[in-house]
């Protein structure tokens, strides 16, 4: 027999030959190479005219529309991961950056989709004329509107609570600032970073639809896409087709949360802080067989030594933003910092003031005050209800793994279901049970809602520390002492985060819960998304400013006076812990 080996330095040399996972991971890698690489090369060209942009109700079409709006997703996903890590970072690293940053932000949450679309739409499609790239960056900034904000706020929480003893630790250490960053900091935030960009991208689902059917006036795009084929199935009262599509997002949140997220879980796992080793560790088939593909490991290799080089290198950032060390004294130096934002913010209300000031009167306030306090009841109701129903759930699934490697998928698709998908059995009920649709379409606005809070409880419940869980069951407390005294003080402000999120959530799913359309039947619940619906509808920029703006006083008012208490309550007793 004939043996191809090689003597080199008294050792025998045989040529590697790929196993089983080593072929299984590469085919895997291909594939989705391959389709990134064919759905890519479909978003670029000139724009269809409106006739060749009709959007096909066939099922053959769905395989290729879903991928496309799969590509417009992660797309968001990763401008999403990269504003989190610059602006949440920025915000809890300087006080007077934060001052500034976070009520910004809150604005920037309370904004709804269409206030984006009306005025972006136009912006975008002048960067590309003609093309179909200037409506792919709409509808992907309109996706990145609904995923960045959770993942920017559950970041500046964890910075803003990470241990004391970690943090004198890393003091100890003489850990520089990047070190400080990417050794510490990153990591204890990555479990409720998981979580929520899981969230974030099952909340793009929820408004693919207004992403990729833009109505803004005389403006009608409609974009190959689960989104635009909904629009159309809707449109056209066509029940298989809106089975088809929901078919087809299944599959699609399926393939993705084994190849994607799973991994991800299971890999963040070993960043859970806690001084014993957790007895239930999540899995992944996919890392298994990454991590036993021996090609992929060669491969990879060189990536994660340069990545390990970088997070270890020695550059001496501030641990604290240059903003804060201005050369005069403190008091001087805030009043100009904070002067500067009062005259901008001021001089932007005064611009907006003369634009809107010519069509709008004191009816139209009043109207738009009388919708808001509707639509902020139904919001706070709907907060406390969810609470009430997910916090335990939550819990309970976070602290068992097993269980969330089985719900995971499961609350990602009900995340992701878009509430129009349920359109006709809202609209078939109220008409035929003659309901009061100001009343029963506030279920609609769940969907938008409850999973900001459970998502972000199972990631507090998975961080809680084993050795803390150890020593309750040792102290024997019971089930009321456990909660009050162990849990819920262990994942408050995860569950701050969750319910700021979940309020902007539910404003945001206002604009496609308070008016119903199914066919030629509408359904109108009188409120403030409502409202900013038809005038989105009519292109009526002056009023949409109004509606817009008036649900962002109401967003940082709730935000101001409730929320942000009891986060910095949450912020003391970690940091004191």
């Amino acid at each position: 027999m004939e043996h191809h080996a090689e003597v080199l330095h008294g050792r025998t040399w045989l040529p590697y030959m790929p196993g089983k996972r080593d072929q299984l991971a590469m085919l895997l890698i291909f594939a989705v190479l391959f389709a990134l690489a064919m759905g890519a090369r479909q978003m670029t060209g000139p724009l269809p005219t409106a006739h060749a942009a009709q959007i096909s109700l066939s099922p053959s079409a769905l395989p290729g529309y879903t991928l496309r709006t799969i590509l417009r997703m992660l797309a968001a996903l990763a401008a999403s991961l990269l504003f989190t890590l610059t602006y949440a970072t920025l915000a809890a690293k300087s006080r007077r950056a934060e001052m500034v940053l976070v009520p910004l932000l809150d604005v920037l949450q309370s904004v709804p989709i269409l206030g984006y679309l009306s005025f972006t739409v136009v912006f975008f499609m002048s960067l590309f004329p003609g093309q179909v790239m200037g409506a792919e960056l709409a509808a992907i900034f309109a996706i990145f509107t609904s995923q960045a904000w959770n993942m920017a706020f559950s970041f500046y929480q964890s910075l803003r609570t990470v241990p004391r003893d970690l943090d004198e630790a890393s003091v100890s250490f003489r850990l520089s600032g990047w070190q400080r960053f990417w050794r510490l900091e990153v990591p204890f935030a990555v479990p409720g970073l998981v979580w929520n960009t899981m969230m974030s991208m099952s909340g793009g689902w929820f408004f693919v639809v207004a992403s990729e059917a833009i109505s803004v006036g005389n403006v009608q795009i409609s974009l190959p896409g689960v989104g635009s084929y909904v629009a159309r199935a809707i449109q056209t009262r066509d029940l298989a087709a809106v089975a088809w599509a929901l078919l087809a997002m299944t599959v699609a949140i399926v393939i993705y949360d084994q190849l994607l997220f799973r991994p991800i879980v299971a890999w963040a796992d070993k960043f859970r802080v806690e001084q014993t080793a957790s007895q239930q560790l999540p899995r992944s088939w996919l890392l298994d067989v990454l991590r036993r593909a021996e090609l992929v490991q060669r491969a990879a290799a060189p990536i994660g030594a340069l990545l390990k080089r970088s997070a270890r290198a020695r550059l001496y950032l501030p641990i604290h933003l240059r903003l804060d060390r201005l050369p005069i004294s403190r008091e001087t130096g805030d009043l100009l910092w904070y002067g500067t934002f009062v005259i901008l913010g001021a001089y932007a209300l005064y611009h907006l003031f003369q634009f809107v000031r010519p069509v709008l009167s004191w009816s139209d306030i009043s109207l738009v005050a009388h919708n808001g306090i509707l639509t902020f009841l139904r919001v706070l109701i709907l907060i406390v209800l969810a609470s009430i129903v997910w916090v335990p759930i939550g819990v309970m699934v976070g602290l068992r793994p097993a269980w969330a490697e089985r719900v995971q998928p499961v609350a990602q698709f009900l995340a992701a279901f878009p509430a129009n998908l349920l359109f006709p059995v809202a609209v078939y009920l109220i008409v035929h049970l003659r309901l009061t649709p100001q009343i029963w379409l506030c279920p609609l606005m769940i969907l938008g809602t409850q999973w900001y809070i459970l998502f972000n409880v199972i990631a507090g419940a998975t961080a809680f520390p084993t050795d803390l869980r150890e020593a309750a069951t040792s102290f024997r407390l019971r089930s009321h002492a456990w909660w009050r005294k162990v849990m819920l003080p262990g994942i408050f402000p995860y569950f701050v985060t969750g319910a700021i999120t979940a309020s902007g959530g539910a404003w945001n799913a206002s604009i496609v819960s308070e008016v119903v359309n199914w066919g030629d039947t509408r359904l109108d619940a009188s409120g403030l998304g409502a409202y900013i619906a038809r005038m989105t509808e009519a292109g009526d920029y002056p009023h949409i400013t109004l509606g817009v703006a008036t649900m962002s006083i109401l967003v940082i008012a709730t935000n101001r006076l409730l929320w942000r208490p009891m986060y910095a309550y949450a912020e003391r007793r970690t940091r004191l812990d």
